[in-house]
């Protein structure tokens, strides 16, 4: 358990938990590095802050090489049956179990409210923006934060952290910061985490030993203007599908009728919306190879 735990911080002042999840998928580091950060200033600073925030890896196995996942993709196994498994049949479902108890040192009666916030990254380039599913006060709350908000893919792809705990009653959304190498990535995670401990735990930016300049950046120039989309379309890879996407997409990138986007065992697919593109799959593991949104 020591070695998932990225940092623990709390000022002892009665208020929420604020549980952030980085690297649920192995080949997206930028989450775990960004709470490296966090928590070094935390506690070299000591601000104080109302409640408590812990920062959590969340793919263990995958992080050390680099890849997706081990067994299957630890974002589609939070189902209510995997979630009861007394003995988890996959890496993955295991790392799940980890975290689970991980957030069970938290529980409900100790805090005010609980929060969470789960950092990812795309394969292909993309301005930030947060995924929220519709329920408890998710919404509401993600509209506190700058950038586009897309809505519903925990709705479609059934079995995603977010969705576990928004049905075990946390308030929070998936924070996707940019491609997966990118150090603007990184920026854009830290600066989000410190976006929600001031929001959440009444944390004063200025009492850390600098104002950190990755708020600034991500609120100001790396966030998009304020846009709401919903998903109206996922293209799911079947085991044995032979699945490529049209080079050169990327996420949020407009579409028309008729556009050539991919090709699935040698068949064309064409787009029957003129809309946007969201997350086009380049990478090798994964089973949605995109997704179509639309602005609210």
């Amino acid at each position: 358990m020591k070695e998932r735990i990225i940092g623990n911080y709390t000022s002892n002042i009665e208020g929420p938990l604020l549980f952030v999840t980085g690297g649920v998928h192995g080949n997206e580091p930028s989450g775990v590095k960004a709470l490296e950060r966090v928590f070094e200033e935390l506690n070299k600073t000591k601000p104080e802050i109302k409640g408590r925030i812990v920062g959590v890896k969340g793919n263990t196995a995958a992080l050390k090489k680099d890849q997706r996942f081990i067994d299957e993709d630890l974002n589609r196994t939070w189902t209510e049956e995997n979630v009861q498994k007394e003995n988890p049949g996959s890496r993955e479902q295991q790392e799940m179990h980890e975290i689970i108890k991980a957030l069970e040192h938290y529980p409900e009666k100790d805090f005010t409210k609980r929060y969470f916030l789960d950092c990812h990254t795309t394969s292909s380039a993309s301005l930030p923006y947060i995924s929220v599913q519709e329920v408890n006060d998710n919404d509401e709350w993600a509209h506190k934060f700058p950038g586009y908000k897309v809505r519903g893919f925990s709705d479609i792809v059934y079995g995603a952290i977010d969705h576990y705990m928004s049905r075990t009653g946390l308030t929070g959304f998936v924070f996707e910061a940019g491609q997966h190498t990118s150090d603007e990535s990184v920026e854009n995670h830290e600066g989000m985490i410190w976006l929600a401990l001031e929001k959440a735990c009444g944390l004063d930016l200025q009492e850390l030993s600098g104002h950190p300049e990755c708020v600034e950046r991500f609120t100001v120039k790396n966030a998009p203007d304020d846009k709401t989309f919903e998903i109206v379309y996922r293209h799911e890879i079947k085991d044995g599908d032979d699945f490529k996407m049209e080079p050169g997409y990327k996420n949020f990138q407009k579409i028309e009728k008729g556009e050539l986007l991919a090709s699935s065992n040698g068949e064309e697919i064409k787009s029957e919306w003129d809309a946007y593109i969201f997350m086009p799959l380049y990478q090798s593991q994964g089973n949605d190879g995109f997704f179509v949104i639309k602005a609210v």
